[in-house]
């Protein structure tokens, strides 16, 4: 109750030296302990989002003239040739090629067998870290409902051991300062959601690129010499 009548007269100064308005980050000051967890998964999610990005443009950088060069390649006989193209481009596309060349000789199955297991790694690693910006896009939300259930159970806890009448100024200052934390847990969840969704789009179209690309392999090995 203490807490909650300093609050009240603190956002009282406020309003009167700023006109009626709150700046951004006397909310988040005064959202409590739940904007802790929620501001930690915000810093997580802009981490990962951004360092897959990279990652994902890195590794849908493969040139489009690689795979002509390693039909030529391999067509002519220059196998070590076409295993030092692939080692020298850096891409899911070019260790799945690298591991059908070395396997050139074995049975067609067995060369197919190898590059899909090489595929499934790479896509674990194109994949890493989504799940998890998964779990904030739908934690954040109810961290933040959580939050405002918690802040108003203590609002109406105050209110209940306040004796004569109850200031509407208390109220309104501890509804508002509850629901801070669900207006931040939604914007923070929201930003994850979206983020996941832009990745994940990118990966299905880096896989979708890999799996043609192994196929026109196949077909190559598959080609009369």
């Amino acid at each position: 109750m203490l807490l909650l009548q300093n609050l009240a007269a603190a956002d009282s100064t406020s309003v009167g030296s700023e006109g009626g308005s709150l700046f951004f980050f006397e909310l988040l000051l005064k959202g409590g302990f739940w904007l802790i967890p929620i501001g930690i998964m915000s810093i997580l999610a802009i981490y990962i989002f951004f360092e897959r990005l990279r990652n994902l443009n890195r590794a849908s950088k493969t040139p489009f003239e690689f795979m002509e060069k390693i039909k030529d390649l391999v067509i002519n006989g220059d196998v070590n040739g076409a295993k030092l193209l692939c080692s020298q481009t850096e891409s899911p596309i070019a260790k799945m090629i690298e591991k059908g060349i070395n396997r050139i000789g074995s049975p067609l199955k067995t060369i197919e067998a190898s590059i899909e297991n090489v595929g499934k790694i790479e896509v674990y690693k194109l994949e890493k870290n989504l799940s998890l910006l998964a779990t904030i896009a739908g934690a954040a939300p109810m961290i933040g409902f959580l939050g405002t259930v918690s802040g108003m159970i203590q609002a109406f806890i105050a209110i209940a051991q306040e004796e004569g009448s109850v200031s509407p100024k208390l109220l309104s200052t501890g509804i508002y300062e509850a629901m801070i934390t669900t207006a931040a847990g939604l914007v923070v969840g929201i930003i994850a959601y979206l983020g996941y969704n832009y990745l994940v789009s990118k990966v299905s179209k880096a896989i979708h690129y890999m799996e043609y690309t192994s196929i026109d392999f196949i077909d190559l090995l598959q080609e009369p010499q």
